[in-house]
């Protein structure tokens, strides 16, 4: 079987419209893949930067998979929230990138994006908070319904990933 190593870490989030900000994170594959060692999902602890826009995570990502095909190749999917000084947590975007697929060290830059409620919705999140949220969170990675969604663009989360893969040869991938 091929195995594929995601070693890396979730480095923070920047261009959100206030700071104190957290990342919940998950990885999604196809029915081929095997998870060997390692989370699947996680959360990061909320960042109150005090100088600059930059929320830093610095979240480690360990992940060690095995597969027989390369259908459905990891995706890894983000919510990105941010906490008031009550403690209550609001939705600030949502965003997904796929795993790269070539060994080595990488930078990868996720941008994220929230719903639009309407009107009267986008009101009542101004001033109360909350604000609308997706039913299923598949709808981030498998974009069936997602062309039907009304939303704005949020800020960009940084992951630095290493990919290392071994006997992908056997099954015509070159690496």
């Amino acid at each position: 079987m091929a195995e594929l190593h995601i070693i890396g870490q979730i480095v923070g989030a920047s261009g959100f419209p206030q700071s104190s900000l957290f990342c919940k994170w998950g990885i999604h594959t196809g029915g081929a893949w095997r998870l060997l060692s390692g989370l699947k999902e996680g959360q990061t602890q909320v960042d109150l930067p005090q100088t600059g826009d930059m929320a830093y995570w610095s979240h480690p990502i360990d992940l060690h998979y095995t597969t027989k095909g390369l259908q459905g190749w990891p995706k890894l999917h983000l919510q990105v929230w941010h906490q008031d000084s009550f403690g209550r947590c609001q939705l600030y975007g949502y965003g997904y990138c796929h795993v790269p697929s070539s060994p080595g060290h990488h930078h990868i830059r996720c941008v994220t994006w929230r719903p639009l409620g309407s009107w009267q919705e986008q009101i009542a999140q101004t001033f109360v908070g909350g604000g609308p949220q997706l039913r299923s969170p598949d709808i981030i990675y498998s974009g069936a319904d997602r062309y039907r969604l009304h939303t704005e663009a949020m800020g960009t989360v940084q992951l630095e990933l290493g990919i290392i893969m071994r006997h992908f040869d056997r099954y015509g991938v070159e690496s």
